[in-house]
């Protein structure tokens, strides 16, 4: 056989409806599993459904025995400290945002990291306190347990002070509450094989929310900045009220925590951005946390300066592990909505951010292992003292690029938080909260940025830029959970919008091939004379069928249904003429013997007017009526100029019994003007589906559907005796390259000539 040298091809085959097709094309019979075999497969048990469920339970399993140790270890080691050492720091930092101890944080460091490394499907990923989750939890915090308000006199009493302890605790219970319950609801997810539901979450959504948390995360921690005693607010419009009481508070600024914070701000901005710009030629990003905190700690506890200038500090750390504590029942009813948003915000971030990391790094992660990891490690990590935990962007890049190969780095990490808790944590109490506070701001620096996303979306698609903005505005305005909640609805609406109201089209045939196009976007178009080709890019369901309906009319310019009525009026009329002699049959045609005709349209639409809607029946007329030749004078018909319709159903996914009830009613209104119609393209098993609804009759017909656009225009063309040269209007030239198609597949040149056998 000729190997092909040029890119032009040449097809003959004959013009195929889907029944010819499958007729002579033999169809595989394929057994298609029922839900009670998924059922017998789910609750079935061997060998190695047990090995496969223990597998997919303890990925650890999989990746520690074929850990290479000469080759990770080290690196493994260096991120391990690196990555424990910022996850020392946040923790305290991002405690703050939950209005809890910073001691707290530690707990919600260690724990979750230990059950991600037995349970997690990501290597990359640094588990633990992520901003936006711990204000998320704060937000409950606030709205079950409010801040105190401080006396005008800033005298604080002992009773004062006990209260502010059991606020202390109450606070504390309802993040562990708050916190196990988002674990629960994670782990349930999980179980049920439920992780698909983070796709609902499109990246627009999560860019937007997480930049308005970001927004929210730096309204908290001005109070710390300023050292103002300003109360948090989770209502609708919390953040202006949180602006309102620190600006009426600003004469009260604690100067010296407002300098410090500022400075580590500008130190941290600057040293991530150097760490950004030369992170290939540093061998490691620059610890400047570390380095910031542990200054800034020796200068408080040398200079004195909660006695010299009245800052805020840590205050004392407890050394050790707290009992486990169960969540308070009472409190789980009131956080359930808390519960549930935490729960699928921080999957989606965790999810995003090792989906990320295992593209780069060519390994496979299971949506629904995550989630039952993330829910064991909030179960385990609140019930002692923790709060929800997810990932961390930033700790997360410095695992992933201080050379971390897996969780082992993880694990290293959590030995780092261990220490600090057992042994040395008492040397950060002198550390003023002022500083956590803008090492919290320091790290929002990426979810800030992600403004810039917005001019981005709206060049590439603009129903994604509404969705970022949408979601952004409401988690500013009315909340994160409310926002969560209205930005998902709005991107829902989206979709709904986009499949309600397609761009359906008219086609044509570009440079008269077998290549159908928008034939408004194209010059060289060539339209059979009397047919029109509709295409609907989108499902067709009881939402949009009135709307396709609208679309198909205006495209072909005429209501079939209005047609149809018009002409049964107009036989009523004929046969009424003819019955009084007022009309004559000729061979040319109608004579009409009178001047006028006394019979209103009124008259005749309120007689039997259920059968205007019925076909034309003209055998008992002594001639045929052509509609569009002249009528008699005082008869109206309006004027149908084609003859078939062809409906584009390549990207129709699926059809709803509603729409179909509209459809089979709307094609039949076009046969019944004589309008012939044909659908291309249609998926596997709508014929079967149309077949079990009763959606053919003696009007539709099962052969109306083709397999192309092409084969039922050839089909058109043939019938109404068209001449097929239209698609050849420019002599063939010989042309070496051009190829047709045996049916053995292969390619072969025009010069080669095969046995008539083999040609199709």
């Amino acid at each position: 056989m000729a190997e092909p040298v040029g890119s032009q091809y040449v097809v003959a085959r004959p013009v195929y409806q889907d029944i010819l097709f499958d007729e002579e094309h033999e169809k595989v019979h394929r057994y298609h599993k029922t839900f009670m075999d998924h059922l017998r497969v789910c609750f079935s048990c061997t060998p190695q459904k047990a090995k496969k469920i223990a597998l997919n339970l303890f990925p650890i399993i999989s990746w520690l025995p074929a850990y290479r140790v000469k080759d990770w270890i080290l690196s493994d080691i260096v991120s391990g400290i690196s990555t424990g050492l910022v996850a020392v720091l946040q923790g305290l930092a991002f405690a703050l945002l939950v209005n809890i101890p910073p001691g707290y944080g530690l707990y919600a460091a260690f724990f979750p990291v230990i059950i991600y490394f037995f349970f997690g499907t990501s290597r990359h990923i640094s588990v633990g306190p992520f901003p936006v989750l711990s204000l998320m939890v704060g937000a409950a915090v606030l709205r079950i347990v409010p801040d105190a308000e401080t006396p005008e006199n800033g005298i604080v009493e002992n009773n004062a002070t006990q209260n502010d302890s059991l606020a202390t605790q109450k606070r504390v219970m309802v993040a562990v509450s708050v916190t196990v319950l988002a674990g629960i609801i994670q782990l349930l997810l999980g179980v049920l094989r439920i992780g698909f539901i983070v796709m609902y979450l499109s990246q627009s959504l999560i860019s937007g929310f997480t930049t308005a948390a970001a927004i929210h995360v730096v309204m908290s921690q001005l109070k710390f900045m300023f050292q103002l005693s300003v109360p948090g607010h989770n209502t609708p419009l919390g953040i202006i009220w949180i602006l309102r009481d620190v600006f009426s508070q600003i004469t009260k600024t604690n100067v010296a925590d407002l300098v410090t914070s500022l400075i580590i701000l500008v130190i941290v901005f600057v040293v991530k951005e150097l760490n950004e710009r030369y992170k290939a030629k540093l061998p490691a990003p620059i610890p400047i946390e570390l380095i910031v905190t542990v200054i800034a700690t020796a200068l408080s506890y040398v200079f004195k300066f909660e006695k010299r200038f009245g800052v805020a500090i840590v205050g004392e750390l407890d050394a050790g592990f707290k009992a486990p504590v169960a969540p308070d029942v009472g409190m789980l009813q009131s956080c359930l909505g808390d519960g549930f948003s935490i729960a699928i915000v921080g999957f989606a971030v965790a999810f995003s951010v090792a989906k990320v990391y295992s593209i780069k790094h060519d390994y496979p992660i299971d949506a629904n292992q995550e989630l039952i990891a993330f829910g064991i490690g909030n179960i385990v990590g609140g019930s002692f003292k923790g709060f929800a935990a997810s990932t961390s962007l930033s700790r997360s890049g410095v695992q992933e690029s201080t050379g971390g190969k897996t969780q082992i780095a993880g694990l290293l990490s959590a030995v780092i938080v261990m220490i600090v808790i057992l042994a040395i944590s008492h040397l950060l109490e002198p550390l003023q909260k002022s500083v956590l506070a803008a090492l919290a701001l320091g790290n929002l620096k990426g979810m800030l940025m992600q403004f810039k996303e917005i001019g981005v979306l709206w060049k590439k698609d603009k129903y994604d830029c509404f969705i970022w903005i949408v979601t952004f505005l409401a988690a500013i305005l009315l909340g994160l959970d409310l926002g969560l909640a209205a930005g998902l609805g709005f991107e829902l609406l989206t979709v709904i919008f986009r499949a309600q109201f397609p761009k359906c089209t008219l086609l044509a045939s570009v440079g008269r091939k077998d290549i159908y196009r928008n034939r408004k976007d194209y010059t060289d178009i060539y339209e059979p004379e009397g047919v029109k080709i509709f295409r609907c890019p989108s499902p067709i369901f009881f939402a949009n069928i009135d709307f396709f309906k609208d679309k198909l009319t205006a495209a072909v310019g005429f209501k079939p249904l209005r047609v149809l009525r018009k002409r049964n009026k107009a036989l009523r009329k004929i046969r009424r003429m003819l019955k009084k002699g007022e009309l004559q049959v000729t061979p040319k045609g109608f004579i009409c013997t009178v001047n006028a005709v006394n019979d209103s349209d009124e008259e005749l639409d309120n007689n039997h007017i259920e059968e205007l809607d019925q076909p034309t029946d003209t055998k008992d007329l002594p001639i045929q009526i052509d509609w569009s030749s002249s009528l008699p004078p005082s008869i109206t018909v309006p004027s149908v100029d084609i003859h078939s319709l062809v409906l584009d159903f390549s990207a129709v996914s699926f059809l709803d019994v509603s729409a179909m009830r509209v459809l089979k009613e709307t094609l039949k209104e076009f046969i019944r003007i004589d309008v012939d119609v044909y659908i291309v393209g249609a998926h596997e098993g709508l014929l079967d589906k149309l077949e079990r609804c009763g959606f053919f009759d003696d009007e539709i017909k099962s052969s109306m559907f083709f397999l192309t656009i092409h084969d039922a225009v050839i089909y058109i063309m043939m019938k109404k005796g068209i001449s097929l040269n239209q698609f050849n209007i420019e002599k063939e030239k010989e042309n070496k390259d051009h190829f047709i198609i045996n049916t053995n597949g292969g390619l072969r040149n025009r010069e080669f000539m095969a046995p008539p056998e083999t040609k199709f």
